[in-house]
């Protein structure tokens, strides 16, 4: 595994214009948030904690799309605050262009982007893909135990993080 080039398609993805657009827009209507932020903190959350996993079980799915996952699966967020459409399409939509303009050949954009639309479906809660790598570290980076918001979230008790597994 070529450890420049992932590190190159990664960056490039940070540096992508309309990746920044995104995450910007983000943080404007996130900005006073209580509740947990899908900012950049969180996305590289999900992809150490998915790299982890991936690492610990042996799975052989290359880190930099665990990474290009991780960094492009909420970016859809500033279209579901601004015209209510669901975060996970809009970021499976935005993530395409992305993905193609930072190096990544059709096959591994449909991997990082099935990843993407599956991150909140729970029949991918076992599975070990790329898919379930994602779903699993976007849940376990919330830290429900310490968060003063805790008390008001809507996330179900089954779902909240309420101690360290990761």
């Amino acid at each position: 595994m070529n450890t420049t080039r992932e590190l190159v398609r990664i960056t490039a993805i940070c540096d992508n214009q309309l990746w920044k657009k995104c995450m910007a827009e983000i943080d404007k209507f996130e900005a006073d948030r209580r509740f947990c932020r899908h900012g950049i903190t969180h996305l590289f959350d999900v992809a150490r904690l998915a790299y982890i996993e991936c690492l610990e079980k042996g799975l052989d799915i290359p880190k930099e799309q665990i990474y290009a996952a991780a960094l492009l699966h909420d970016i859809g967020r500033c279209m579901e605050y601004g015209k209510s459409i669901p975060h996970e399409a809009a970021s499976a939509e935005l993530s395409g262009t992305i993905l193609s303009e930072c190096g990544f050949s059709e096959s591994e954009a449909d991997a990082i982007i099935s990843a993407i639309i599956m991150h909140k479906v729970q029949a991918d809660s076992d599975d070990d893909s790329l898919r379930g790598l994602i779903y699993r570290a976007d849940k376990r980076s919330r830290l429900c135990f310490c968060c003063a918001a805790e008390s008001d979230c809507y996330w179900s008790s089954e779902k909240k993080n309420m101690t360290i597994t990761y």
